[in-house]
């Protein structure tokens, strides 16, 4: 199958197919990231695990719909997507985040009906942690310097005077909703799913210390895993990464 992504609804993009009743997993993109920063797990993956990236609006082949206003709006897209996707009787879900797309995920799991198999956090501080960012308010310079301090983006992207004309305002739009996301109220009570936390040991942004205080979102079990890098760690760790992924859908009965 080739690189060409189906088209599974508007928020989910599959690249890969898997084995009737594999675990799905649902894989949320960063700030200003998009499904197809998830296609090397979709090859990694498969067909052990059938991978499904979302697609935020107001990139790609979404570029004509305006961002999402908030991380609550993005939520709720990909729920009511879901709720589509599990009546086709697939495997049970886990769910992916990195960085945004952590809290986007969390905030999925605390939406769904039913409990998903487990999230997996990544490069996220936990929402009690969470600090309002000023990113979105910056000018363009200002943006690409964190851009590139995170080192997530693609140089050529960053180099293009015209894409950055289109990226931009995506980007800044995915910062300020994070920024004016609060933790949940009431904070309990907490989800019945077990939550496992990725993190970077040098990422600049999310220390690991606050990033292992996921451990109060869940009654279901914790765990962690720290690999060698920044906050981008699972490029450069990618192999690691996917195996990690397999030995916990396999550790929860995938």
């Amino acid at each position: 199958m080739s690189a060409q992504a189906v088209r599974a609804d508007p928020w989910l993009r599959r690249y890969r197919a898997a084995r009737s009743g594999a675990v799905r997993l649902v894989c949320f993109p960063h700030a200003g990231g998009a499904a197809n920063f998830y296609l090397p797990f979709s090859r990694q993956l498969s067909p052990t695990v059938e991978t499904l990236a979302v697609q935020y609006p107001g990139r790609h082949d979404r570029l004509a719909e305006p961002p999402a206003r908030s991380l609550a709006e993005l939520a709720d897209g990909v729920v009511a997507e879901l709720a589509d996707v599990e009546e086709d009787g697939c495997g049970p879900l886990v769910l992916f985040g990195h960085s945004m797309g952590a809290v986007v995920a969390f905030e999925v799991a605390r939406r769904l009906e039913r409990d998903p198999l487990a999230l997996i956090v990544s490069a996220c501080r936990a929402p009690s942690r969470l600090r309002a960012g000023s990113v979105h308010l910056r000018d363009d310079g200002g943006v690409l310097a964190e851009l590139r301090r995170l080192g997530g983006t693609a140089g050529d992207l960053l180099g293009n005077e015209e894409l950055l004309k289109m990226f931009l305002p995506t980007v800044r739009a995915d910062y300020a909703a994070l920024a004016a996301y609060t933790e949940p109220e009431p904070v309990t009570p907490p989800l019945a799913c077990p939550i496992t936390v990725m993190a970077g040991d040098s990422d600049p942004v999310v220390p690991v210390d606050e990033a292992l205080a996921w451990a109060q979102f869940t009654t279901g079990g914790f765990t962690s895993e720290i690999f060698p890098g920044g906050h981008f760690y699972l490029t450069s760790c990618a192999d690691q990464v996917t195996e990690s992924v397999l030995r916990m859908v396999k550790g929860h009965g995938g």
